[in-house]
């Protein structure tokens, strides 16, 4: 991240969304809404006074889990780059009571903090995209048997994460909400998938994750682990010899899925769940347990369908043009898809995803031109009344009006599915090499053939 920050040809705009998107393959339009941090990032030097000073603390539920607090003003995470913390301003005493406080502005050697900063819309225009939005975090709260919510004790795999990390909230102790060293914990996986209650597919990593969990358990506390799984998934480079090594560690294995998580009356958890090669109930009395929650779609995900004209499959993830021989490109030429935006993938996945991505681009710009199809929507302007029919029905916003009030195809944009004409309902809209003529006379052909 650091070596992109600082490379001559990459511009980064933190804490910045897309608000809009025209044109097509090669000559994009796109409009970029920059937010307001109130601290300028010209004049900040990343000293961070103005977090150490500030009176107000937040529990922190994005990078901390809410395993941790953080200031009003902030950074958002701990590498971040650039290194400019971001000022909240619903939490901000100067904003919430009439300028008072005002303490980071005060004490910012450089006078970097500044109230009155406003938001910045940058249009530039760019010959291909790659989206690569990532994932959000399913909530297991949702499956009320695991008891998610009930106790500080049972911890999504994400917390665990914050939990062990040395700039975490007990610097990378793994310890109970009240300060005990765990004795027994348990693991349980597919918390959301593989389950028609939530999310039929695989997340991917939650088995890779929770045997790491496993093996830092056992490490760092010598702690009894016990793992509920119903199947191992350990398919890539050296994953099956990891999951040997943890086995070796000690970590009681349970092949059945964890059914049910119960508060007891002196804060201890029990874990109730099938043992399917024994084929009797296992119950655990536990100290903490871990979630392997699942991982879907973020919730922004159908703006930024919209936004850049992506498909999208039946649970969520952008859909791609073809699994196996365009997994990287989308329905829209010049827009294409990288990492988990696409589909739950593990690192190594995502990273060679990232690769096939920028691979396509740089072929793109490479080639100079672009080919289309021949097969694309016309319009015959003397049928065409304006009434806007085709332009909601087009898939691809590949139709719009242009001086004359009469529908105009944008042949790059345009994949000849053929909607707008059987959408049309004064004939105008017709398909260049499957015209209702040409179809016809085809049809006549097959029947001499058959006479």
């Amino acid at each position: 991240m650091m070596d992109a920050g600082r490379h001559p040809n990459i511009t980064l705009l933190t804490y910045s969304e897309v608000e809009d998107v025209s044109g097509y393959i090669g000559n994009f339009q796109v409009r970029i809404r920059k937010r307001a941090r109130y601290v300028d990032e010209d004049l900040c030097t990343g000293c961070g006074l103005c977090q150490e000073k500030c009176p107000v603390k937040v529990l922190d539920t994005e990078y901390e889990a809410g395993m941790g607090e953080r200031k009003a003003i902030y950074r958002p995470f701990s590498q971040a780059i650039p290194n400019v913390p971001v000022l909240d301003t619903e939490h901000c005493i100067y904003f919430q009571r009439d300028g008072r406080c005002g303490a980071c502005a005060k004490l910012c050697p450089t006078g970097a903090v500044d109230y009155e900063q406003e938001d910045k819309l940058l249009d530039v225009e760019v010959g291909a995209i790659i989206v690569a939005t990532g994932f959000g975090m399913w909530d297991p709260a949702q499956l009320p048997q695991y008891s998610y919510g009930k106790s500080p004790n049972i911890l999504t795999g994400l917390q665990f994460e914050r939990l062990t990390s040395a700039t975490g909230p007990t610097e990378g102790e793994i310890v109970t909400r009240d300060g005990r060293i765990p004795e027994r914990v348990a693991i349980i996986h597919c918390i959301g998938s593989r389950d028609e209650n939530a999310h039929v597919y695989c997340s991917r990593f939650c088995c890779m994750y929770s045997l790491k969990h496993a093996h830092q358990v056992r490490d760092k506390t010598g702690a009894e682990v016990y793992e509920f799984y119903m199947d191992m998934r350990t398919s890539s480079k050296a994953y099956e010899e990891f999951y040997q090594r943890v086995q070796e560690d000690g970590v009681t294995f349970v092949n059945g899925r964890g059914a049910e998580v119960e508060v007891l009356a002196d804060d201890k958890l029990r874990v109730k769940g099938e043992d399917v090669t024994l084929g009797r109930t296992v119950i655990a009395d536990v100290d903490m347990v871990i979630l392997a929650s699942a991982i879907e779609p973020r919730p922004e995900s159908s703006k930024v369908s919209a936004l850049f004209g992506l498909g999208r499959t039946g649970d969520g993830w952008f859909a791609e043009a073809h699994p196996k021989l365009r997994p990287a490109e989308s329905s829209t030429a010049g827009v294409f898809l990288a990492g988990s935006c696409q589909g739950p993938r593990d690192i190594p996945d995502t990273v060679a995803h990232a690769g096939d991505a920028a691979q396509e681009v740089t072929q793109l710009f490479n080639k100079g031109q672009v080919t289309i199809s021949p097969i694309v929507a016309q319009v015959v302007e003397e049928k065409c009344v304006g009434c806007g029919e085709c332009i909601l029905a087009c898939p691809y916003s590949a139709i719009e009006f242009n001086a004359d009030d009469k529908a105009e195809v944008n042949a790059a944009l345009c994949h000849g599915c053929g909607t707008c004409v059987a959408a049309c309902p004064s004939g105008a809209m017709m398909e260049l090499h499957f015209t209702d003529e040409e179809i016809v006379a085809e049809i006549d052909g097959l029947l001499e053939m058959i006479r």
